[in-house]
């Protein structure tokens, strides 16, 4: 039988600025635009994890659609502010509106060693975010 809805359990708010190096334009490639955006600090917080996007390799290799549409491919490490690691990869897509705004829908995937935060390399989780200047802002949730 069909659910009316998903259950889901709040994550964490993730803001990862995007704004700290240029981004870099791939024009009319194979796929679309490949633009390359740093994202290398941060924040998140959520009821069970809180802490800092590391400043460490990583970003966003969007290829942008001939009509508008992004694909999002990402790749970040949280660290928690009781020092663990969290590598987070998501692929997604993001839609702009007719005002300029962009909503963003993910996946996001996640990766630790950390006793503490094991039960995150089992999750299933979507996010639903927007871009703002120089940053992107998601609300994550375990579905």
């Amino acid at each position: 039988m069909p659910l009316d809805s998903l259950p889901a359990e709040f994550l964490f708010t993730i803001t990862a600025n995007t704004a700290e190096k240029p981004a870099v334009m791939i024009p009319n490639g194979p796929h679309g635009t490949r633009v390359l955006v740093t994202a290398m600090s941060g924040t998140f917080e959520g009821p069970k994890l809180k802490g800092t996007v590391a400043d460490a390799a990583g970003g966003d290799w969007v290829t942008l659609g001939a009509d508008g549409t992004l694909y999002l491919d990402v790749r970040l490490t949280l660290m928690t502010d009781d020092g663990a690691a969290i590598y987070m990869a998501y692929t997604g897509i993001g839609i702009r509106d007719s005002e300029g705004a962009t909503t963003l829908r993910t996946t996001p995937r996640f990766e630790t060693g950390a006793e503490k935060y094991s039960w995150l390399n089992k999750v299933v989780a979507v996010s639903h975010g927007t871009t703002g200047k120089g940053d992107v802002t998601y609300d994550v949730y375990a579905v």
